[in-house]
């Protein structure tokens, strides 16, 4: 009688691999959610550009949820200032609940855009969230505007691509 074998691979146990990855349909479901919650800049930068050229309208619109100081300083053209503490007192009066909200924040080491997301809403309106805030909107190249007027600085190699408008992603 012939004896069979059958091998087992053992994979290298690191910091990596030491909790397994997620099986395919639960991976599929996280991140299909993860960007019913996120927009990415080039993403919002895109769909407003396309809405400017083409005289149509976004179907979103651009709340900045930061301080009168940080608005001030720069914040996305066509944006609305609408800081977060502010928001359960005159979001009714600024929005539409028709219309989806995306938030901003100043950047990926701030959560300011998440708190003003959450208490969109709990007051009923359909929101995500725009991930690298207000300074990969900067970082990328993408124009935007001070309390002194328009400004735009060169998109920087490590964020977005340099000869293209298309990442590939």
């Amino acid at each position: 009688m012939a004896m069979t074998t059958t091998s087992t691979q053992v994979s290298p146990v690191n910091a990596v691999l030491r909790t397994p990855p997620a099986s395919p349909a639960a991976a599929a479901a996280y991140f299909s959610a993860s960007l019913a919650f996120h927009a990415d800049v080039s993403d919002v930068a895109g769909a407003l550009a396309d809405a400017r050229a083409t005289g149509t309208d976004p179907g979103f619109v651009v709340i900045d949820s930061r301080s009168t100081a940080s608005w001030d300083q720069g914040h996305v053209p066509g944006a609305v200032h609408l800081p977060t503490a502010l928001i359960a007192e005159q979001a009714e009066q600024l929005l539409d609940r028709a219309v989806p909200v995306v938030t901003y924040c100043w950047g990926p080491g701030c959560n300011g855009a998440t708190r003003a997301a959450l208490a969109l809403a709990e007051l009923g309106f359909q929101v995500k969230e725009m991930l690298g805030g207000f300074e990969y909107w900067v970082r990328e190249g993408f124009a935007y505007e001070t309390w002194e007027g328009g400004e735009q600085k060169a998109a920087d190699p490590l964020t977005a691509p340099v000869d293209s408008d298309d990442c590939g992603c």
